[in-house]
């Protein structure tokens, strides 16, 4: 006789994978909008159908087998796929194909906007969805397949199944109003950490340009105010709030203006780079690995410097923006 060949459904996949990322049962349950019971079931059918005890209770929390943590793994990307194909499916049936990017906070609000209005406008069937991630959740994302395309800073270790790209270098200023007591000078360090910090959501987290400055700096949690976008942070700037941090590219008219002036200084201004990652080409998914292509060339280049951009209801193609936490 031959092997059992071994069922294992979706219901039970998610239970599973809901209990690992919620950390219990009962996590797991509340996510998913269902019994515990229900969620103790599909992880005992797991269990017996795969000969693997998967996890153990502790005081800490769960401890998983070898084997628990390899069915993490493949559950997320399992999932994701089949996420994946239902969408492909609807959007073949209608004769579209959608590209899913992320982007990171600062890339989303500067780059982002010209770089998919060019891209999504040369083709009638392509429909884009921009989601803001934390970059240190691209890998994830991208493994997972819940993402076709990322965008943002290098990371600090690069997982073997992605492909990285950097794409496009930039410098970050500090500015403040043209009235500060700081404008057009170079200030040391102590008196820089001792300001009040007018910051974007890139502040958030440990990637990217924004952090690391802020760590050069020393600058601590007291003195950063957090905005919802870095346009809102350099206006609270113009009015004599505080220092902001922008993309220089950003900010140059109003510098040339006199609007705002430019702070210099330690860790001032600051460079960085934006990558692009998708998975390796073979799994990339053609739109991806067209991006990942085009993002690269000089149209595409001049198509993210035009500065702030527009907002996502002015684009031609359809574009939907998704916030994730």
């Amino acid at each position: 006789m031959g092997k059992r060949r071994r069922k294992l459904t979706p219901t039970q996949l998610r239970a599973y994978l809901a209990t690992v990322r919620g950390g219990s049962l009962k996590a797991a349950a509340a996510d998913l909008d269902v019994t515990e019971p229900a969620i103790s079931l599909h992880i005992a059918h797991l269990r017996k159908e795969l000969g693997d005890r998967l996890f153990a209770r502790t005081a800490s929390g769960l401890a998983f087998t070898p084997g628990g943590l390899r069915l993490a793994s493949r559950a997320a990307e399992l999932l994701g796929l089949q996420s994946r194909t239902i969408l492909e499916v609807s959007q073949a049936a209608s004769g579209r194909r959608l590209l899913r990017m992320a982007a990171s906070s600062l890339f989303a609000e500067y780059a982002a906007p010209g770089l998919i209005e060019l891209f999504a406008g040369r083709a009638d069937d392509l429909d884009v969805e921009l989601s803001v991630l934390n970059p240190q959740d691209f890998a994830a994302q991208l493994s997972s397949r819940a993402v076709d395309v990322a965008l943002g800073p290098p990371p600090a270790t690069l997982d073997s199944s992605l492909s990285c790209t950097p794409f496009l270098n930039y410098q970050m200023v500090a500015v403040v109003a043209a009235g500060h007591p700081l404008a057009g000078g170079r200030v040391g360090q102590a008196e820089l950490r001792g300001q009040t910090w007018l910051l974007g959501p890139s502040a958030v987290g440990r990637l990217g340009m924004v952090p690391t400055v802020l760590r050069r700096l020393g600058v601590p949690e007291s003195n950063q105010q957090i905005f919802q976008s870095h346009a809102a942070a350099v206006e609270e700037a113009k009015h004599g709030r505080g220092i902001a941090l922008s993309v220089a590219f950003a900010v140059s008219k109003d510098l040339a203006a006199g609007v705002l002036a430019q702070v210099t200084g330690p860790s001032l201004p600051a460079r960085g780079s934006w990558n692009v990652f998708t998975l390796r080409d073979r799994d990339a998914p053609p739109p991806a690995a067209e991006l990942a292509r085009f993002v690269t060339t000089p149209r595409a280049t001049q198509a993210m410097l035009r500065g702030a951009g527009v907002t996502a209801g002015r684009f031609k193609p359809a574009i939907h923006v998704t916030l994730w936490s």
